[in-house]
């Protein structure tokens, strides 16, 4: 093959080639309904909201959080203790922290959980707990469990646990009648599922795990049961008792 040949051949295949994409590339901006174009998912202000996370990963971050408050958001599930004397009482479990609990956070401590206790964390060789005081009873002084240390090994859950800030103030769009419900541990129609979640708690079971919004919940609210239906993110019917 001449030597000419071997340089025009190739490029007039590349040139074809080319054509062949601006050709396309000008008929679908001519006709933008024919690209299959996925829809624009619409954002609400609850999923724009700035929840603020400090990614504890040793012991001594969960230190940087003493001297300040922070309000419960795993709802009725994390059990609490008297804290007397440099001890964690176990024996005289006090309850479960309900949602949005203010707690004003004194010290984080290290302790050796008894085996016979099951407070929702792995024991580890040792758990890290936040010992906290409750708002108006400034003498009476708490612990609950907030992560796990093993060997060399540390993990921590106060993100998955805690607001670092007021919700009240992160969620300040909602309307007067949902944070009075929400307040008062309650479910009112017309609540979307993330309202219910911080009204009744995070011990849920569902009908379907993969639909919020479109599903049916049933929420343990410390023993008190509430089944609540929803349908495009607003509860339609909602039972207690």
């Amino acid at each position: 093959m001449k030597p000419w040949k071997i340089v025009i051949i190739p490029t007039a295949i590349m040139l074809v080639i080319a054509s062949i994409y601006v050709l396309s590339v000008w008929k679908k901006r001519q006709n933008p309904g024919v690209a299959n174009q996925a829809q624009e998912q619409k954002l609400t202000a609850d999923d724009v909201a700035v929840v603020r996370m400090e990614f504890p990963a040793h012991f001594d971050d969960l230190k940087d959080e003493e001297g300040k408050s922070v309000w419960m958001k795993n709802g009725y599930t994390m059990p609490y203790f008297p804290y007397a004397g440099g001890k964690v009482d176990f024996k005289k479990r006090v309850g479960v922290i309900p949602p949005l609990q203010k707690l004003d956070l004194k010290k984080a401590i290290k302790v050796a959980v008894p085996a016979d206790v099951d407070d929702g964390i792995s024991h580890g060789t040792r758990q890290a707990m936040y010992v906290f005081t409750l708002p108006g009873d400034a003498k009476q002084e708490y612990a609950t469990p907030v992560g796990a240390m093993d060997g060399s090994g540390e993990q921590y859950y106060s993100d998955l646990l805690f607001f670092y800030d007021d919700p009240h103030t992160i969620y300040a769009d909602w309307p007067k009648d949902a944070w009075t419900a929400v307040d008062a541990h309650q479910a009112k129609p017309g609540m979307n599922e993330l309202q219910t979640r911080l009204a009744l708690g995070q011990k849920i079971q569902t009908d379907n795990p993969q639909t919020e919004g479109n599903r049916t919940v049933t929420y343990d609210a410390d023993g008190k049961k509430w089944t609540v239906t929803f349908v495009n993110d607003r509860a339609t019917k909602i039972q207690n008792g």
